[in-house]
């Protein structure tokens, strides 16, 4: 008989969600739809989208608060961490909420929700999407400023793979007994091939992502060209926006390429199965990646997918029969997709059909959410840190930015001292308790 855990109030806190489409912004939806039919109660809280703020209810149920927080670059908000207190504040009250699970290392909005939900008394804990350098200026002061010091006093964090585990852990300087690896998933039944467009449609490459460097946007400049050159017919679908959106479009001007490669600009989640079933291979050229959906959603609508062998993605689908690996080097990977190319024409790949039932099986959400609620057990039962051990928890990790770290805390208890006299925590509890 297993033990029951829970319910659970759970506040999903990250800049990037829907309206908007990402692997964080899917696992943030199903996630919270699963928790939802596990029993517990779940919230999220992301910063406005255009028109989209205030209180939204989604189709699977999921409470949202589009907070209106400043949008400072990149889908992420200012950290003001002092001005969003209040707001903050007034919703972890409102929802009577017990664990704040912040998402992405990109996030401000999550790692300001970590620290002011700590500061309450609430659990905290963590889920990192991403992997860093060590060497680069941006990854030192990302490491250094946000992980280390962040993390510190989180009760629980999750990486998506065991190599961001192990990348985490070291950027972080970080205990390793409180971090567990849960994989992503996918709503397979929402990712199915089309054996006619697989079949009947002319050898079509898709590429779907965000373009920028970082997910090897120059990678496909370069790459795109040359297998045009070296096969007469097949052709590309590329769906995605961003900096580097100006660069293919160049390319495809350059190089006469507009029957052959379609741009389709930002794409809702929705219409991503739509796209996939286009073609037989995905292209990821990603230079850094924990886990990759992208590729085990493509995989699940029966493509063969080719992509760089960075970060996580070597965990993510077996190797050959699933995904052809190769470094990031667009001569190699021009090789790889030729090659598949060449499977493709000649009947070689697996059929659809069996990719998506072996997909199916791999990865589902109620897993995860099953893992990641042990998770939160792991949070609840552990000692609670009070303010004082949290400030010297800053204070341990060096003299500098732990000096910076601690004015902002006391600040902010501060300024918690003041609102819970005037608002005090236990009337809101009760009052908001008869309206649950």
């Amino acid at each position: 008989m297993t033990e029951q855990i829970g319910p659970y109030s759970i506040a999903l806190v990250s800049d990037f969600f829907c309206p908007n489409a990402g692997g964080v912004e899917t696992h943030i939806y199903f996630l919270a739809q699963c928790l939802i039919n596990m029993g517990h109660r779940v919230i999220v809280i992301t910063h406005g989208y255009g028109d989209r703020k205030g209180v939204r209810y989604l189709s699977n149920g999921t409470k949202v608060y589009y907070l209106p927080f400043i949008v400072a670059y990149n889908g992420a908000t200012l950290a003001s961490i002092v001005g969003s207190m209040p707001w903050l504040r007034k919703v972890f009250l409102k929802e009577n909420i017990e664990i704040i699970h912040g998402h992405s290392t990109f996030s401000a909005l999550a790692h300001e929700s970590l620290m002011i939900g700590g500061l309450m008394g609430l659990r905290t804990v963590f889920t990192d999407h991403s992997l860093f350098g060590f060497a680069d200026a941006s990854a030192i002061l990302t490491n250094k400023l946000v992980l280390q010091y962040s993390l510190i006093n989180v009760d629980q964090i999750i990486c998506v793979s065991y190599t961001s585990k192990e990348n985490t852990v070291l950027r972080g300087k970080l205990d390793p007994g409180k971090v567990s690896t849960i994989p992503n998933a996918i709503e397979t039944p929402l990712f199915t091939p089309d054996r006619k467009q697989f079949f009947g449609n002319p050898t079509t490459i898709i590429f779907l992502g965000r373009l920028v460097y970082r997910k090897g946007a120059d990678l496909l400049c370069d790459i795109v060209p040359k297998v045009c050159a070296r096969h007469p017919t097949v052709r590309f679908i590329i769906g995605g926006d961003g900096p580097k959106i100006i660069d293919l479009e160049e390319m495809r001007e350059k190089h006469k390429l507009h029957e052959r490669v379609v741009m389709l600009g930002m794409l809702p989640h929705n219409q991503v199965k739509r796209v996939l079933n286009q073609g037989q291979i995905f292209i990821n050229t990603s230079l850094t990646e924990a886990f990759c959906m992208s590729i085990v959603e493509a995989a699940s609508c029966g493509l063969h997918v080719v992509s760089t062998r960075v970060g996580g993605v070597p965990e993510v689908l077996p190797v050959d029969e699933f995904i052809s690996l190769e470094e990031p080097v667009p001569d190699d990977l021009v090789d790889a997709l030729l090659s598949a190319v060449d499977r493709r024409e000649r009947g070689l790949l697996m059929d659809p059909d069996v990719r998506h039932d072996a997909v199916s099986k791999m990865y589902n959400w109620p897993e995860v959410a099953e893992r990641t609620e042990i998770v939160y057990k792991k949070a609840v039962e552990g000692r609670s840190l009070g303010r004082m051990d949290r400030l010297k928890g800053y204070y341990s990790q060096g003299f500098g930015f732990g000096i910076l770290y601690i004015i902002v805390a006391i600040i902010l208890c501060f300024w918690l001292s003041i609102l819970d006299y005037f608002d005090p925590p236990e009337e809101n509890r009760r009052r908001n308790k008869k309206t649950l």
